[in-house]
């Protein structure tokens, strides 16, 4: 197994008013917070059973360290760099693979309900030597996972995120640079009033204890 993979968590401090605000209305924004601090919570937990992997999250804005600490105690901490996504991405890849790491996944903090399978298998392809980039295909065209195991920055620059082009023009530029990718089943992440009520009846119909927090949310806002 890739010796010194890590796992890290792109995350935003839970603040209202500044993350899930597509989520508003339904949601207020100290609602829509409390929300993603649980989306939060329960990545953090499934990273942290992952075997063999390095935790760590990749927050901002800067000042957000010490909540980062409490949240998730034990993984390594690196502060989110750059003008936007593709530039925080990039220079996230760099610290990590820049500092003893063989390989790097980056994950979204938008899919509680994600399997931890995927990021196994994610890991797993880390470790063949015909895959350099593993993705993570999201049903809007983004992507919830990318893998590397050297970094890549045009895989990141000039790139029209949060649109359906996210994932074709990803896949387009590594084979321009002849980098063999993999991909992992598609998820959905939780974004819109729709996503809301689309995660809101999957955990109605399953029974399982995870999502933890996420599922003490919906059964804390039934009971309001």
């Amino acid at each position: 197994m890739t010796a010194r993979a890590a796992v890290f968590i792109m995350a935003k401090t839970p603040r209202p008013g500044e993350v899930k605000t597509r989520l508003c209305p339904p949601l207020t924004p100290a609602h829509a917070a409390e929300l993603y601090r649980c989306f939060l919570r329960d990545k953090i937990q499934q990273v942290r059973s992952l075997k063999e992997a390095i935790p760590a999250v990749a927050y901002a804005p800067a000042e957000g360290r010490s909540l980062f600490e409490a949240l998730a105690p034990g993984f390594a901490l690196v502060p989110q760099r750059g003008p936007d996504l593709g530039a925080r991405l990039a220079n996230a890849f760099a610290d990590f693979l820049g500092n003893g790491c063989d390989a790097a996944l980056a994950i979204d903090s938008d899919t509680p309900t994600l399997p931890r399978a995927f990021l196994e298998q994610a890991l797993a392809l880390m470790r063949t030597p015909s895959v350099d980039v593993v993705l993570g295909p999201s049903e809007d065209g983004g992507y919830y996972l990318i893998g590397l195991r050297a970094l890549h920055r045009e895989l990141f620059e000039d790139i029209a995120w949060s649109t359906s082009q996210v994932l074709p023009e990803t896949i387009k530029r590594a084979g321009r640079l002849g980098l063999r990718v993999a991909r992992l089943p598609e998820w959905y992440d939780v974004d819109t009033p729709g996503d809301l009520e689309r995660l809101r009846a999957a955990l109605a119909a399953t029974n399982g204890i995870e999502p933890f927090h996420t599922r003490r949310f919906f059964m804390e806002r039934g009971r309001r």
